[in-house]
């Protein structure tokens, strides 16, 4: 069992709202994090058939069954419980008498916005972080990384990756995309799932993948939107000022967790990672989501950005902290060279007195000032947001 950074935020908000809704991937550990902070509250898993369907036909006779309150796993599949939950909690005004955790953001979205406006706090648990892994006792090469992810019984169980994540994707993403998009036939999705993993940590053009996949732009868009609401990607947003015309508008992609992404790419041995032509894309899908699970941790929205001029200079982070601005290079080189911070030093030029503490993210051990760089290891992006 795995100690997560959000426990204490996942606490600490049971005693300010009525209910607490914890959403994230599947197997990312929702369900063990709210059991493991919550140990005396009921447990009802409504992925259960039965239990769905009593839920469903009677939601006020259901919860008179938990008078104390209780876990409710996987609330999307009876998202209308929801409008009952209200009612139960506005009655009792108790803090933290609910619990829920949902792996779809599309359903709960639109209901919690109906029904828990001003009741709810919702928070977002991706898998493991690289801190959760040490403290655990896991200390593995960056490529192992790499292709193993995050997930946490890839660790826990000694689980094959390969097999693990091709499992993952039958058993949660087609079930879940098919239930969503109600098509019977994926050949086209699971296609633009492979071509959306092969751009990974790069500007999403939405016409360029149509072409290749062989639907519309459109299509494309409504599928992203799908894989954001599953928890299998998100867009990383441009910064944007009064830059110019040339400045890029078109976000970047990643995927929530390394390992299924090199999955996808075919990459089955942590040799095959070492020499991979997109490993440096992976390196830094890694270090953007060990920034946004510090920021979801805390229970804040991630607030991290990129910079890029078109055909030109590009900075790979900018977390934004109030008016300050913090740039983020991301190399997964082990040595540094200084032609990695010259695009920093010139967007910092273009937005005089907003910078401070510029770090460069790499592989190599060393820690050390670089004029006014930090240089940081990866295992310890972690630190540019919690200090």
């Amino acid at each position: 069992m795995f100690d997560r950074m959000m426990q204490k935020e996942l606490e600490k908000a049971a005693k300010t709202f009525p209910i607490v809704t914890v959403l994230g991937p599947r197997q990312s550990g929702k369900t063990t994090l709210v059991r493991q902070t919550f140990p005396d509250k009921a447990y009802i898993n409504l992925e259960s058939i039965h239990i769905r369907e009593l839920a469903a036909s009677d939601p006020v006779s259901f919860l008179e069954q938990y008078p104390e309150g209780a876990i409710l796993d996987e609330i999307q599949e009876v998202p209308e419980l929801l409008s009952y939950i209200q009612v139960r909690v506005d009655d009792s005004k108790r803090k933290g008498e609910f619990i829920l955790t949902g792996s779809h953001q599309i359903e709960l979205n639109a209901y919690i916005s109906q029904s828990l406006a001003g009741r709810v706090m919702i928070l977002h648990l991706l898998p493991l972080s690289l801190a959760e892994l040490t403290m655990a006792g896991i200390e593995k090469s960056v490529d192992a990384i790499l292709y193993e992810g995050c997930y946490p019984r890839v660790h826990s169980d000694g689980l094959n990756p390969t097999k693990t994540y091709a499992s993952y994707v039958r058993t949660y993403i087609e079930r879940d995309i098919r239930m969503i998009l109600q098509v019977h036939n994926l050949d086209l999705f699971q296609k633009f799932l492979i071509l959306a993993a092969s751009r990974v940590g790069q500007i999403f053009n939405k016409d360029s993948l149509a072409g290749e996949v062989g639907v519309s732009s459109k299509t494309i868009g409504h599928w992203l939107s799908i894989l954001e609401a599953c928890y299998i990607v998100y867009r990383l947003p441009p910064y944007f000022e009064n830059f110019g015309k040339r400045a890029v508008k078109s976000p970047k992609i990643y995927f929530c967790d390394v390992g299924l992404v090199s999955y996808l790419l075919g990459i089955e041995t942590v040799e095959q990672m070492a020499r991979d032509p997109l490993r440096g894309h992976l390196f830094e899908n890694l270090v953007v989501n060990e920034l946004m699970k510090a920021r979801f941790n805390e229970g804040l929205d991630p607030r991290l950005y990129f910079y890029q001029i078109t055909g030109r200079s590009e900075i790979d982070l900018i977390y934004q902290r109030g008016h300050e601005l913090i740039p983020i290079e991301v190399k997964s080189s082990r040595t540094f060279n200084p032609s990695f911070i010259s695009n920093m030093k010139s967007f910092i030029k273009l937005v005089p007195g907003r910078c401070v503490n510029p770090h460069l993210i790499y592989s190599g051990d060393e820690e050390m000032m670089i004029g006014d760089v930090q240089l940081l290891n990866y295992r310890h992006t972690a630190k540019i947001i919690l200090g």
